[in-house]
Parts: C-alpha cells; sequence; structure tokens
C-alpha cells in the first residue's frame, strides 16, 4: 500500500510537471473535463500521454499473468478456484489493452469516453481475476486500488468517487456471489468492507492532489501570462528606445541589437562582430575592459553624425555578457539647445526692449525731419538711410525676440506629400508669386515625418525666401524635392542660383553672418536651431548641376521611439 501511494504522489507531481511545461503548447488549449467535475481540467497533450502509459501498465500487467500462469510462479498457482476463468479473464484483459491502445493511436472517440471505458474494463476485469484467484484474501483487489487513483488523475478528483464506488460495490458484489454460489471456503466481508473504505480513501487523496494540480495550473498560467506580458513589454520598450542597444560578450560577438542600433549606425543587417561595426568601438571596449573608467568613447560616423556610445556589464546567470549604449548626439544637442533657448530668451528679451524704445524715438524724429520743406536734397537723402536703417534694425529685434519666444516642440505625424503642397499654395498667394516659379517633386511612396508643424513652416519659410532671394529664377523654377535618405524623409529646396562660396560655408549658419546688404543673418540659424530642436538636420550642398540645395532631413514617423 506504501509502494501505491509512493507511485500515485509520483504521478500526481509528474502530472503537475506536465502541466506546467505544457501550458505554452497550441494544443494545450484544447481540455477534456471529466463529466462530474466542473474544475478540473487537463492539457490534451499530457492528457493523451498519460493514458498511454495507464494502457502499457495494463499491458505489462495481462502479459505477466499470463506468463505466470503457465510457468505456475509465485506462492500460490494463479487462478486456483477458476483456471479458465482466470485464463479467458488474462486473454480477454490483454485483447481490450490492446483495442484501446489502437483506440487512443487512432483517437477513435473523445478522450474522456476512452478513459472511462479503461477504468470501468479494468474494475470489471480485476474483479474477476480476482475471483478466480480466490476472492479478496488472494490479495488481487489491492489491484483495484491503482485503477481508482488512475481514474482520478486521468479524468478527475470527483470521478474518482464514482470509480471508488464502482469498486467497492464490485468487490462486495464478488463476495456475495461466492458466499452464495459456495465458491471458497471462507468469505471476508470485514476484508471487503476495509478494501472498499481503502478505495474511497485513495479517491479522495486523488480529489486532492488533483485540485492542487489544477491550483497549479492556473497559477502557472497567470504567472506565465504575466511573463509573457512583461516580455512583450520589455522587448516592445528595447527595440523602441531613441538610444541604441548592442549585447555583446568577451570575443565581442553581437548577440543582439534593437532597430535604434541599426538605425544609428546605418545598417539594415547585424554583423556578427563588433569590429565589422567600427573598428574605433572595437577598440574602445577593448580599453573599457581594461579599464573600467574608460567606458564613453564618441564615434564619428561616414555621414558625419556623432554617436556616443558607452558600456556596461549586463550579468546573465553562469554567463556575463556586456551592454553598449549608442546615443544620438542631436539629442544631447536638443536638450542642451532648449537650455540654451531658456537663458538666450530672457536676455534677448530685455535686450530687444531696451532697443526698441530709443529705436522707436530715432525712426519717429527721422520722420518727422523728412517732413520739413526746407531740407536739402542732401539731408533728404540722410533721412532716408535713418528710416532705411531703422526699419533694418527693428527687423533684427523681431527675429531675436521671436527666437526668444520660441515654445518647445510640439511635434505630430506629418504626411508630407499632401502639407506640402497645402503649404506651397499658401506661401504662392501670401507672397502675390507666380505659381510656375516653384515645382514640388514627390516620390510614390508615402512619408510621414514626426514633426512641429509651425516650426516646420518657418523653416520652410526662411529656406524658399532665400531661394527667391538669391535664386535665378530665369534658369528655371525652384524644386522642392522629397526623398526618403537613410531612413529619413527628407526635404530639399533647390534654386539655380551661384551658390556659396567655399570660404562662407563654415559661416552659413552662424547668427547674424549674411551675405546681403538688406538682411538680418537669422533666417538659417534660426532655421538650424528649430530644426535641431526637432530632432531633424538641415545641411547645405550642391547638387551635380551646382545648384545651390538646402536639405531637411527629419523624424521618419515610421518608426516609433521612447524618449528617456
Amino acid at each position: 500500500m506504501l509502494c501505491f501511494i509512493d507511485r500515485v504522489g509520483i504521478l500526481s507531481k509528474s502530472l503537475q510537471n506536465a502541466m506546467l511545461k505544457n501550458t505554452a503548447s497550441a494544443n494545450s488549449n484544447n481540455i477534456y473535463p471529466c463529466p462530474f467535475s466542473r474544475d478540473y481540467s487537463i492539457p490534451s497533450g499530457q492528457a493523451w500521454r498519460l493514458l498511454k502509459v495507464f494502457l502499457s501498465y495494463r499491458l505489462v500487467l495481462a502479459c505477466l499473468f499470463i506468463y505466470l500462469f503457465y510457468q505456475h510462479r509465485g506462492p500460490l498457482p494463479l487462478g486456483p478456484y477458476g483456471q479458465q476463468l482466470f485464463l479467458d479473464g488474462c486473454w480477454t484483459y490483454l485483447l481490450l489493452t490492446v483495442l484501446s491502445m489502437i483506440g487512443v493511436a487512432w483517437r477513435i472517440t473523445g478522450y474522456a469516453m476512452q478513459a472511462q471505458w479503461l477504468i470501468f474494463t479494468d474494475i470489471i476485469m480485476l474483479t474477476l481475476l480476482m475471483h478466480a484467484c480466490g476472492g479478496v484474501n488472494s490479495g488481487m483487489g489491492v489491484l483495484l486500488a491503482v485503477s481508482i487513483a488512475s481514474g482520478g488523475l486521468l479524468i478527475g478528483g470527483i470521478c474518482s468517487i464514482v470509480f471508488a464506488a464502482i469498486a467497492s460495490l464490485a468487490v462486495i458484489s464478488e463476495q456475495v456471489f461466492a458466499d452464495y454460489t459456495d465458491s471458497f471456503t471462507a468469505i471476508s466481508y470485514t476484508y471487503a468492507g476495509m478494501l472498499g473504505a481503502a478505495f474511497f480513501t485513495i479517491a479522495l487523496l486523488a480529489h486532492v492532489l488533483t485540485q492542487r494540480s489544477t491550483q497549479t495550473l492556473q497559477l502557472a498560467k497567470q504567472q506565465r501570462q504575466t511573463i509573457l506580458n512583461l516580455e512583450e513589454l520589455n522587448r516592445y520598450i528595447i527595440q523602441h528606445l531613441q538610444s541604441g542597444i548592442l549585447i555583446i560578450d568577451k570575443t565581442q560577438t553581437l548577440q543582439m541589437a534593437n532597430e535604434a542600433a541599426l538605425r544609428l549606425l546605418n545598417l539594415t543587417i547585424l554583423p556578427t562582430h563588433l569590429a565589422a561595426i567600427s573598428s574605433q568601438l572595437s577598440e574602445a571596449f577593448r580599453t573599457w575592459l581594461q579599464d573600467a573608467e574608460q567606458d564613453a568613447v564618441l564615434l564619428k560616423l561616414t555621414d558625419q553624425s556623432e554617436i556616443r556610445s558607452r558600456f556596461m556589464v549586463l550579468p546573465a546567470g553562469r554567463d556575463v555578457f556586456y551592454l553598449c549604449i549608442l546615443e544620438d548626439m542631436s539629442l544631447y544637442n536638443q536638450r542642451l539647445q532648449q537650455s540654451k533657448l531658456a537663458s538666450l530668451g530672457r536676455l534677448t528679451a530685455s535686450i530687444a526692449h531696451e532697443i526698441r524704445n530709443p529705436l522707436g524715438a530715432i525712426s519717429h524724429a527721422g520722420q518727422l525731419l523728412s517732413e520739413n520743406p526746407q531740407l536739402s536734397p542732401q539731408d533728404q537723402r540722410l533721412t532716408e538711410i535713418i528710416q532705411t536703417h531703422s526699419v533694418r534694425v527693428n527687423h533684427i529685434i523681431d527675429d531675436i525676440l521671436q527666437l526668444s519666444r520660441r515654445t518647445a516642440s510640439r511635434r505630430e505625424t506629418i504626411v508630407l506629400q499632401p502639407w506640402l503642397e497645402d503649404y506651397l499654395a499658401m506661401f504662392i498667394i501670401e507672397k502675390a508669386i507666380d505659381a510656375n516659379l516653384f515645382s514640388l517633386s514627390m516620390v510614390p511612396a508615402r512619408l510621414s515625418a514626426f514633426v512641429d508643424p509651425g516650426h516646420l513652416k518657418q523653416i520652410m519659410d526662411n529656406l524658399c525666401q532665400n531661394a527667391l532671394k538669391y535664386g535665378n529664377a530665369d534658369a528655371g523654377p525652384i524644386i522642392l524635392r522629397v526623398f526618403l535618405f537613410q531612413q529619413a524623409p527628407c526635404i530639399e529646396v533647390i534654386d539655380n542660383g551661384e551658390g556659396i562660396k567655399k570660404e562662407q560655408l563654415v559661416h552659413l549658419f552662424e547668427p547674424f553672418f549674411t551675405t546681403s546688404s538688406s538682411g538680418t543673418g537669422l533666417g538659417l540659424y534660426i532655421s538650424k536651431e528649430l530644426a535641431e530642436l526637432n530632432q531633424a538636420n538641415l545641411s547645405y550642398h550642391l547638387t551635380a548641376e551646382n545648384h545651390s540645395c538646402f536639405r531637411l532631413c527629419l523624424l521618419n514617423a515610421e518608426q516609433s521611439l521612447i524618449e528617456i
């Protein structure tokens, strides 16, 4: 009996472990509940495997009975009170087991029906064999306990109570039949009752075990779902971080990289080794392994963009991996720019206010002076100079105030093609110019940018006004070209001007730098600052035809990024 209880415990533990392993299986969603139980259910894959284990036990048991019968092994010969009944029962038991194996292998009927049929036939056949061996006194009735416990584990806890009742009735009925037919010399109703009580005890034990298995299964499902949700959340955060993530081992073999890392490094496929990305990064990693204080390095890529990398140790159980964090310097510049503009705004606002008051007085005095009829032509010319430069200084003050009053970037997703079409139409109306002066060139693909619409309009106003002012309108229209460059949507403003000299390119985006006597020199500077505020890049280059081209590369709205 103790051996049997240990076997039941081992079987129950294996069932629980198998339930935990099979909850991730797609087949585990199909369950076969006991018709007498509402709560208990078994994953289908594991249930069929347990059924095959029980059939294997029956097959071995039937073959063992037949072998022992013909070999006359054991302390007493099997079937002393009905050898023919015992032999027929053993062969019938073996035949039913083989037929059940075929039914389980082909799954001719449902799981619940086959399991109930197996337990029911097991009780009947073992009761017949017990009768052939001399009734409950032969000890064969203990094998019914295995059937009852198996029924509880295979189908359900409450079902084991039903099987215990059937087995108890079968044992008692066998004793009544033996007593009525005078089959045995000794009838033991007491032993039959004790055996029935043992059946119910084992059934209750199986019921408790199955309830615990159910609770373990439910807890495992909840924990598994929680883990899956956390893994999905972690995967989403890592893949959509603005910072690039590289995981490498001590041999500099790359294990994983997120989308931001590939985007920052201008890669489409992750290389196998760190040196394939950058020899400078590989050397910096080796240096960091020797000196942990040197954990940062500034990388300059072929497209002139700068990336700051940092190294960290990433323990993972017995293995040790290393984390390389790549940060776009434009993010750092954006934060620095916001801090700089906040200080600049307070300063320029106060200076502009102090300058505008005397400027207004000078402009008003010059205007009154110009209305004097006794002025000579030379003096009249001087008053015109006063008015012209007063207006120019006032424009400079307006630009400075506009720079200082800029609010933080409120970016949103913009589909470039319809936005540029609407912008160009409004710009032509506002400036009252010929529509043929501009030409819009778009790629067939739908390009979306993540940018502040107000800032984008201000940048485009400056670029288009410069193109009208410095471009050669007679040589052809100003082209607004939209295309995808290194996974970023870009807008180019191309005019037919002579271009900017090389010695002037260094100062092109500096404040108050201008090649025009009437310009303030703040337009391109403001445009550059607005671009960096939106994590965009504004640059200048000459086209293959030596035409001036300003290129504005924006954030791709199709790439969801998490700002931290």
